[in-house]
């Protein structure tokens, strides 16, 4: 990895059902058509852009990229070209080659489906095999279920709980959910993703 003051190379990630393309500040009418699908940004247990959000969470997001800690990605489905959502790498510590996966959201008619499994894959690949990452770790809601349910699906290894970890926008403070993959395990993890996306 290089220095944490100097932005990583940020190429578009390829799948087979989707693309991660970097974030640009061109998306925001298609993310909040993404996020329109389910009505997202009413959701309590994450934070998803909406018609008064949007433009500063992509600023934010951009922000981080060129400060080297934050890799957006808007999440495209190949055969139509649909921005259907978004995921980065965040907290990126080069020094110590880790960093964290999160801020992904789906649109609704998405969820449950490939999608979600190939964007991982896709990032856990590009963070241990190009970035040579050692550990990449996950964090969710103690109240989301569903995020939990998921991240274990990957192959992550739960670690505990952080408690009071933020303060939600409607004031509330958030026990976290702390998961990780760290290097030895990728090849595990990367056969079994491997299987659930060849079903």
């Amino acid at each position: 990895m290089s220095s944490p003051t100097r932005a990583l190379p940020q190429p578009t990630l390829q799948g087979r059902l989707i693309e991660l393309r970097p974030l640009q500040d061109s998306d925001a009418a298609d993310l909040l058509r993404a996020a329109a699908d389910g009505e997202l940004w009413k959701l309590t247990v994450t934070v998803i852009p909406g018609p008064d959000t949007v433009e500063q969470y992509i600023a934010t997001a951009l922000a981080g990229r060129d400060a080297g800690t934050v890799l957006p990605y808007v999440i495209v489905l190949r055969d139509s070209g649909r921005i259907v959502g978004s995921t980065r790498f965040w907290k990126i510590d080069p020094a110590n080659r880790k960093m964290e996966i999160g801020h992904t959201w789906l649109s609704q008619s998405v969820q449950r489906s490939a999608v979600n499994t190939e964007a991982k894959y896709l990032l856990l690949r590009h963070a241990f095999e190009v970035l040579q990452a050692v550990r990449v770790q996950f964090t969710t809601d103690e109240l989301n279920l569903r995020s939990r349910a998921a991240i274990l699906r990957l192959g992550a290894q739960q670690e505990g709980i952080v408690r009071h970890e933020r303060i939600m926008p409607d004031g509330r403070k958030r026990n976290s959910v702390r998961f990780s993959i760290i290097d030895p395990e990728w090849p595990a993890v990367r056969q079994h993703l491997r299987e659930l996306l060849a079903r």
